[in-house]
């Protein structure tokens, strides 16, 4: 025989009534320590952003914090120190380009990464074809040519979210950073080049 409880003995969710969702744990939040370990647990793309200064110099620094937003239309974020000396350069041009390092690059990735006066002097690059952006000619397998469309500040860094206006790509094997480490793809060549969007010079 089946037993059922009288109404004021159900559970709440039964009688109609939501059940009390338990508190939200409070506490501080997890050290910059533990935090860098695990995210060093989860390898990604290596890639160089690049843009212009006030003065006409190119600017530009090693980002493994890039992400596809959207495909139509096509947008892209990387996020930034917000002191950092690129990221006021971004903000006046209003443009930038995303270099994807192939496994080659692992040197052009150290530069980029470290504070030093001419970058660009250590690496070979030239305009890219549709902005005219810097570009990473021997280190990059794979160029994004962006518009700023949005900034976002987030404690110490800054989202930069980009409307990819020009795409160039050739078959490479990407450079990947993780447990503090550089490593090649392991999936081998990446298959390239891409046709080129209409009206965008490849």
């Amino acid at each position: 025989m089946t037993s059922v409880l009288p109404p004021s003995r159900r559970p709440a969710e039964l009688r109609g009534h939501p059940a009390p969702r338990p508190s939200p744990r409070s506490g501080p939040p997890a050290s910059a320590t533990a935090f860098r370990t695990l995210m060093s647990a989860f390898p990604t793309g290596v890639a160089v952003v690049t843009t212009y200064g006030d003065d006409g110099r190119p600017r530009g620094l090693t980002c493994s914090s890039l992400s596809s937003v959207a495909a139509e239309p096509p947008t892209l974020s990387v996020c930034l120190t917000t002191r950092g000396e690129t990221l006021r350069a971004l903000r006046a041009h209003g443009s930038f380009a995303v270099n994807l390092l192939h496994h080659g690059g692992q040197r052009a990735a150290q530069v980029f990464a470290r504070p030093a006066d001419n970058r660009f002097g250590q690496v070979a690059w030239r305009a890219s074809p549709g902005a005219g952006l810097p570009w990473l000619v021997e280190d990059a397998f794979a160029l994004a040519e962006c518009t700023v469309s949005g900034l976002s500040e987030i404690a110490d860094h800054t989202v930069v979210i980009g409307e990819v206006t020009g795409v160039a790509q050739e078959s490479g094997v990407p450079l990947l950073y993780g447990a503090r480490g550089f490593a090649a793809w392991p999936g081998g060549t990446v298959p390239g080049p891409l046709p080129a969007p209409e009206g965008v010079a490849s």
